[in-house]
């Protein structure tokens, strides 16, 4: 048994702390925030069981361009955000190329099969169950050629992975649905996905789980991370705190941490916003306006959209500018109500080039690992990734583990 510390307590963190708990090691979880605070409270609370295949970048010429002229509500960006992250934008065209996206799918594929099962127990063990519900999640369409398109990759996600769908007209839909004021084109449901009323909750459930097993949680940053003669050590509250190994789980924040051990990751940084509405109504299950770039999710704090990425510098003053326009756009489908005062938010998702998640040893510094790098389904993937890096830390190691270590991604 190891002491080890694990930096970062966001779900995968925290998931992180509690697969090496369960193999039977004392571990630390230090941030410089209580658990759930950034990410892992703001995104769309949806388990993703259906996202079989990671986020590519658009290739095509038409697409590329209405971004560029900024006819998309899904992706926005700046000259200094494209900038900063030209090296990193580069290598994720690459590797959006079919026949590279198509490999990364057969990896990321196995990871996204198993989430809602590496999710359950800890759901059970938390008392969460009350925050979780089973009704999968929707892509709602209104152009008619668009619905066309995604239904032949819903077959194909279905023939390649077995991700379960059903395709319904816009007035099924809306049977499925009260709560829209009109009917769509189509949509697409998938119906293995899970929803969470409130991720930040349940980020906190898993964290007092830790606890509850003999967790240590502590107030660090991990600027003050350092090696010692025995391992690493960080500055907690009460003194040094020191392990045989420290894991990264820094999400966006990782690639700097490196960066002071001498290895420098191009991330894509994506923005994302929140808004919470008081709406006359709820919907049964989280649903993508595909036409707005937003998904639309029932929560305990209310309807909450969720924009989708913003290429921006991280120091980059908040500009919600795509919240208004999917408030906007939705408004044929869903009636809001009012914005809630105080609900707005912003946090940064983070996005490796090739599109995996970083799991693994840190090359050329011993006892060093990392636990990041999951784009958008850090959320999802978690437990997931956590239990693969508990596995590869005591020694084991197969196809998956190699797939996803740094060394075959730097």
């Amino acid at each position: 048994m190891a002491e080890i510390l694990v930096i970062g307590a966001g779900m995968v963190g925290v998931s992180t702390a509690l697969a090496l708990q369960e193999r039977g090691h004392a571990v630390t979880l230090a941030d410089r925030r209580a658990p759930g605070q950034e990410t892992s409270h703001g995104n769309a609370g949806v388990i993703q069981a259906e996202a079989a295949e990671p986020y590519p970048m658009p290739r095509a010429p038409l697409d590329l361009l209405r971004h560029a002229l900024g006819q998309r509500n899904d992706v926005t960006w700046s000259l200094s955000g494209i900038a900063s992250m030209a090296p990193a934008l580069w290598r994720y065209w690459r590797a959006s190329a079919p026949d590279r996206h198509a490999r990364v799918g057969a990896v990321y594929a196995r990871l996204t099969s198993r989430a809602t099962d590496d999710h359950a127990p800890l759901i059970a063990a938390s008392g969460s169950e009350n925050l979780v519900a089973r009704q999968g999640i929707a892509l709602v369409f209104r152009n008619a050629a668009k619905f066309d398109q995604e239904c032949r990759n819903a077959a194909h996600l279905a023939g390649a992975y077995g991700v379960r769908s059903r395709v319904y007209s816009g007035s099924e839909w809306r049977r499925e649905e009260p709560a829209l004021q009109s009917d769509p084109a189509g949509a697409i449901h998938f119906p293995d996905s899970w929803s969470v009323s409130d991720p930040g909750a349940l980020t906190l459930a898993y964290a007092a789980l830790f606890e509850q097993r003999g967790g240590r949680i502590v107030i660090a940053d991990a600027e003050t991370l350092k090696r010692t003669a025995s391992g690493w050590s960080i500055e907690g509250p009460e003194g040094v705190i020191s392990g045989a190994a420290a894991v990264l789980c820094l999400g966006p924040w990782t690639g700097v941490a490196l960066r002071r051990f001498g290895l420098r990751i191009p991330m894509v940084l994506k923005r994302g916003y929140h808004a919470h509405y008081d709406a006359p109504l709820t919907f049964r299950r989280p649903f993508l306006d595909t036409d707005n770039g937003v998904v639309l999710a029932s929560m305990r704090a209310g309807l909450r959209m969720t924009t989708g990425a913003a290429l921006v510098p991280p120091d980059t003053p908040a500009n919600p500018a795509q919240l208004a326009r999917g408030e906007r756009g939705v408004s044929d489908l869903v009636t809001l109500g009012p914005r809630i005062t105080g609900s707005e938010w912003f946090g940064t998702r983070p996005c490796l080039p090739g599109m995996l998640p970083m799991v693994g040893a840190v090359p050329g510094q011993s006892g060093l690992w990392v636990n990041f790098g999951h784009g958008h389904q850090g959320f999802t993937l978690g437990p997931t990734t956590a239990a693969l890096l508990a596995e590869a830390m005591d020694g084991a190691g197969d196809a998956l583990h190699a797939a996803l270590a740094p060394a075959a991604q730097v």
